[in-house]
């Protein structure tokens, strides 16, 4: 500025040159702000003729809100405050338009009157950059994505918040370090051949691979990469930006497991779907659906005349109206119809599917489902069948069902009971009510067999008399099942019961038969063995005295005779034996228990052989009920000596809980129980019969080589004799 002008030039007319020429706006003001001198670059960015702005004002080129904030400095400026400003503004144009400037204002003091220089910028596109700049910076840091560049040689040049959340460094930790500290070491050479894509033009798209963190742990990205270039155009790095899919993936696996879990779910309940495109015509099938019907993967037709060929002729019309009415309805449908399937079986097929229609409100498809219900067809007749079967079986075995809800504690009976018992009750009644028809000796054991339901055993079983019509007892035969809650209280019982009055009679007279037959069998035995102990037992002995003589009056056969009366006293024994056992007089003259230890050490003299006899019983025991354990104790001692080839035979006598207990045991060959029952001897079939008659139970436990346990019980205060039925 101190330098001279160029000669021959004025220094007047090169400041107005330069400030004619400059690319800035230049304009020079009073202290009031009134404008004397514009350039023509300020005119231009202003599009006012340099006349218009002379005219006016300072203020009158900015918004309000600029203009206040200039207009605080400019009077700063004018009282002396400072000597200049700097400011970035708006300008208003000449069409109303705004331009950004930067406006610079500097107070001349070399004029006589005071003067202000004021130079304004353009910086419109230099803003517009500016806040392009930050606005894509914001977008940078706010993404949850990860915005990486590098460099050609793959450094990391710039990090955002996305990227450490994602992988877990901070800037300053990966800014200068190559990206493979990202990359796993299995996968090292993908970059490479990523670079080399990138290198030749490429842009990289929806690129999935795997990175790692910085904690070590594998994520899924989706890679974007794409060259970053110069002001020329070269190539100077690449920017990346990684999404994080892990939890896409995640979905995609699992959808994907639950479509697998789906399919298989559709095949184990013989399930398929379907898809009918009504405007094109396409029906499309899954194979689940295809093996519905019987035909293999793909090979079904894909339309709708092909589903309706597959149906059962005498099922094709109804299938029709089903569909022709949800097209018409639009509301979900259900049917069920029979299919023939190509090797010509017929099969039942359950169907629900659902009209949709487009924005027109016409139908533009159906989706449905179908089941293959042959199964539960089959069961539904063979059910009913079996239903029929059974109210024959009732009406012609006299049986009634019953359902006893615990809960509301009320029966239902079916109506078979009415034959039965020939009461007019309803088919509801208490059970309460129930339990009162029921004979009071037999009632203790009918609500015993209840209470002896359990969940581990849940079925039982009770016969007992109950009150019919007339004042008639009639004896039923209940069977029940119970049903319990999860804590084991009995919420329900079902059953059947049946009249078993003809077998219980029927049983009642074999009884008596059997008694009578046993009372004879008694008699005669009795009636046997007093005879062979009375008359051939003494004829024996006068045989035996004559023999004796006969031998000494003939001595030449003196020895022969002696084996004849040797062989004669041994006959003389077995008779007695014999007569001891048809009749023995000791078990009515000594007692019962007296009489069978007697009995069991004849036998073990006569058979050389051990009975072991030991009795704990206390009192003595009726003959009724001695008896008849006498006869089993025979019984089983005389099969032991005969088949079991043993030489000690156990006997024990014993009194528990209200009973007498026989028990007879050996370890010698055994027998097989059910072939002995089969067999044309009467000794087990008459144990057993002696027993029950008396209110008993036998046990018999035998197996080949694997010894014999006979166990009696006899309850020692026996009910008294079933009260006849009345006919």
């Amino acid at each position: 500025m101190g330098k001279a002008a160029p000669s021959g030039m004025p220094d007047t007319q090169l400041y107005r040159d330069v400030f004619n020429a400059s690319p800035i706006g230049i304009a020079v003001q009073t202290l009031d702000g009134q404008p004397l001198f514009v350039n023509p670059a300020l005119c231009s960015m202003l599009g006012f003729t340099e006349e218009e702005l002379r005219s006016k004002h300072y203020v009158d080129f900015s918004p309000p809100e600029d203009a206040e904030k200039d207009w605080n400095l400019f009077q700063q400026l004018r009282a002396g405050s400072i000597d200049h400003y700097q400011v970035d503004k708006c300008f208003f144009r000449r069409d109303r338009s705004l331009v950004r400037g930067r406006l610079t204002l500097s107070r001349l003091h070399s004029h006589p009157s005071p003067l202000v220089l004021a130079i304004v910028e353009d910086i419109t596109d230099k803003k517009t950059a500016e806040e392009a700049r930050f606005r894509y910076a914001a977008i940078v840091e706010s993404s949850d994505d990860a915005i990486i560049s590098k460099n050609l040689d793959a450094v990391i040049v710039s990090w955002n918040a996305g990227a450490q959340r994602i992988f877990g460094y901070a800037e300053k930790e990966v800014v200068g370090q190559r990206i493979t500290i990202l990359i796993p070491p299995e996968l090292w050479d993908e970059e490479d051949k990523i670079l080399a894509r990138l290198r030749a033009g490429e842009r990289i798209e929806h690129f999935e691979t795997i990175r790692v963190t910085k904690a070590g742990k594998k994520v899924d990205v989706s890679l974007r990469i794409s060259s970053i270039r110069d002001a020329t155009g070269k190539v100077t790095g690449f920017s990346k930006i990684a999404r994080d899919i892990t939890e896409r993936k995640r979905a995609e696996h699992a959808l994907r497991t639950s479509e697998e879990r789906l399919r298989l779910a559709l095949q184990a309940a013989h399930l398929g779907t379907f898809e009918w495109n009504i405007q094109t015509g396409v029906n499309s099938w899954t194979p689940e659906l295809e093996a519905l019907y019987g035909l293999p993967t793909g090979s079904f037709g894909g339309t709708q005349t092909a589903f309706e060929n597959l149906v059962h002729p005498d099922d094709r019309v109804g299938v029709i109206e089903l569909n022709h009415w949800a097209l018409q309805s639009g509301q979900p449908t259900q049917g069920e119809w029979r299919v023939v399937w190509p090797d010509g079986s017929v099969h039942w097929i359950s169907g629900r599917w659902q009209v949709f229609r487009n924005e027109s409100g016409e139908p533009s498809r159906m989706v449905g489902v179908n089941a293959d219900v042959t199964d539960r067809k089959l069961a539904d007749a063979a059910l009913r069948e079996s239903e029929e079967r059974l109210r024959l079986a009732t009406q012609a075995g006299r049986m009634f069902a019953y359902d006893w809800d615990v809960t509301t504690d009320v029966v239902m009976r079916s109506a078979e009971h009415v034959k039965i018992l020939g009461l007019r009750e309803p088919l509801r009644i208490p059970h309460r009510q129930f339990v009162d028809k029921i004979h009071p000796d037999d009632r203790r054991e009918f609500l015993s067999a209840i209470a002896r339901l359990t969940p581990e055993n849940p079925i039982g079983e009770v016969t007992y008399r109950a009150l019919a019509s007339e004042g008639r007892l009639v004896w039923l035969k209940s069977n029940g099942h119970g049903f319990f809650d999860s804590e084991g209280r009995l919420l329900r019982v079902i059953g059947m019961v049946m009249d078993v009055t003809t077998v219980k009679r029927a049983e009642e007279a074999l009884a008596d038969m059997t008694r009578k037959l046993i009372e004879s069998q008694e008699q005669e035995r009795s009636r046997i063995g007093r005879e062979l102990h009375d008359d051939i037992n003494q004829r024996l002995a006068m045989l035996s005295v004559e023999l004796e003589q006969l031998g000494d009056s003939r001595p030449e056969v003196h020895s022969q005779v002696q084996e004849l009366r040797t062989e004669l006293g041994q006959i003389s024994d077995d008779v007695q034996a014999i007569s001891h056992d048809l009749h023995s007089s000791k078990v009515e003259y000594l007692g019962v228990i007296a009489g069978m230890k007697s009995w069991c050490k004849e036998v073990a003299d006569r058979h050389k052989i051990e009975v072991a006899f030991r009795s704990d019983f206390s009192g003595n025991l009726p003959l009724e009920d001695g008896l008849p354990l006498f006869r089993v104790l025979q019984e089983a001692v005389n099969n032991a000596v005969k088949h079991s080839g043993e030489k000690r035979v156990e006997v024990q006598l014993r009194e528990d809980s209200g009973e007498i207990h026989l028990i007879v045991r050996d370890s010698g060959k055994g027998f097989d129980v059910e072939t002995a029952l089969r067999g044309k001897g009467l000794g087990l079939s008459s144990m057993r019969e002696r027993v029950r008659l008396v209110n008993g139970t036998i046990a018999i436990e035998a197996r080949p080589m694997g010894g014999t346990n006979i166990h009696v019980r006899i309850p020692l205060e026996r009910r008294s004799e079933p009260e006849r039925l009345s006919a």
